[in-house]
């Protein structure tokens, strides 16, 4: 399937466990300043772990006006026209790992709990699968278990733990674990069995 197929699939609402209802949609030029704000408020020790300096308007401003959705396609959950959510697939369009995505997320510390994030990497899975990769990793450091916990739950496995292999950004070390998901088309689940 094609990226601009995938594009028109969205703006999507989203019922969460609470009932509370989340626009999700790609991420736009105009959506800086809510991006911003989204990633202020998640607290400083988990900002730690994210591999950049999103606190950085200028790291913001240039993902929003950058966009690519070929390489990094950023789905943002919004409820009203706040940030509560964000998804992103990172892709290599060539080489040895152009038939393996990855993908990060990170949920609104208010919104944690309410199935955002299995929604969020739900549709992101979906997207991948739909452009056609064959494999989804998920990257974490050792004191995440709750996220790895949720990727689990939807079919990631774990291929690697590295002790001391990552450092924050404050120069902390931490363990890398790598995690995958082999996605499968409906032709592979109708041969199976």
């Amino acid at each position: 399937m094609s990226l601009e197929l995938e594009l028109q699939k969205f703006p999507k609402v989203v019922t969460l466990k609470d009932g509370t209802q989340v626009t999700l949609r790609p991420l736009q030029s105009s959506d800086e300043p809510a991006l911003h704000e989204f990633f202020l408020a998640v607290p400083e020790q988990e900002r730690m772990f994210i591999k950049y300096r999103v606190t950085d308007r200028a790291v913001i401003r240039n993902w929003c006006q950058n966009i690519d959705y070929g390489r990094n396609f950023p789905l943002l959950a919004f409820a009203g026209n706040r940030v509560v959510g964000d998804a992103t697939l990172h892709q290599q369009l060539g080489g040895w790992k152009r038939h393996v995505g990855r993908v990060s997320v990170l949920v609104h510390p208010r919104f944690r709990g309410r199935g955002l994030a299995r929604a969020l990497v739900s549709e992101i899975v979906e997207v991948a699968r739909n452009l056609g990769l064959e494999k989804v990793e998920a990257e974490f450091i050792g004191e995440q278990e709750a996220a790895m916990k949720l990727f689990a739950m939807l079919g990631f496995t774990h291929l690697v733990r590295i002790p001391d292999h990552v450092k924050d950004m404050q120069g902390i070390k931490h363990d890398y674990i790598l995690m995958e998901l082999v996605l499968r088309t409906d032709e592979e689940y109708a041969g199976a069995g």
